[in-house]
């Protein structure tokens, strides 16, 4: 008697995104360590020079007008260190305080040690401040990555992170990671137009804290048994 033919199992559609993702993170980092490796050499960028000097008029002074720049003081102040650990210090404390403290304790942890990676990282490369342009702040610390760029970023796109399972349409989803995006983009923005960073600064900062977030993101699925 012959055996029964079982008919050829049909190829997955699926998006294997396991494999997107690792394959995203590791351009991430490769992009991250070109533009750090660039910089440690002393190397310059054409685009930065042009951002920030296409801000400025030929007297020096920005573009646009006093309120305008007093609005994108108000908006970098949003990426500061001191705003940033208020936000992140309420958020642990009222995930503590509904019962979901481990969520709370990891929330702390991803944005406590970004923000002191990311220090780290500004004093291995020692990158000074842009000194084409007046600045329109003062800032003393070391210049790449963004310490603004990159810890609004771990912490804006961590908390969207958060509020993803709370949210049940996929309307309300996206609003929150596009909120979470254009704060971020907004604050690194800022910091360009102050004249405190170049705009490489801004790019390496972005991608350090969003890679940071996602890691952290895998993290928090794993600890708290979802997938």
């Amino acid at each position: 008697m012959s055996e029964t033919l079982r008919p050829e199992p049909r190829p997955s559609r699926r998006v294997p995104w396991s494999i997107v993702g690792i394959a995203g993170a590791g351009f991430v980092l490769l992009l991250l360590f070109v533009l750090a490796d660039r910089v440690v050499q002393g190397s310059s960028f054409a685009f930065d020079r042009r951002l920030l000097l296409a801000l400025r008029g030929t007297d020096g002074a920005p573009v646009a007008s006093e309120k305008f720049t007093s609005m994108v003081r108000d908006i970098t102040a949003l990426g500061s260190t001191t705003v940033l650990t208020l936000v992140v210090a309420f958020v642990a404390l009222l995930l503590a305080s509904t019962g979901r403290w481990r969520t709370g304790v990891l929330v702390a942890a991803a944005c406590a040690s970004g923000s002191w990676a990311n220090a780290l990282f500004k004093q291995a490369v020692s990158r000074t401040r842009p000194d084409l342009v007046p600045h329109l702040m003062t800032e003393t610390s070391n210049s790449f990555p963004s310490g603004h760029a990159a810890n609004s970023a771990i912490v804006y796109l961590t908390l969207a992170t958060l509020a993803w399972p709370l949210l049940r349409q996929p309307a309300a989803r996206a609003f929150a990671m596009a909120a979470a995006a254009s704060l971020v983009v907004a604050i690194g923005i800022s910091r360009v137009y102050l004249g405190v960073h170049w705009p490489s600064d801004v790019l390496a900062g972005w991608l350090f804290g969003a890679l940071w977030a996602i890691g952290w993101w895998r993290i928090e699925l794993r600890v708290l048994g979802g997938r």
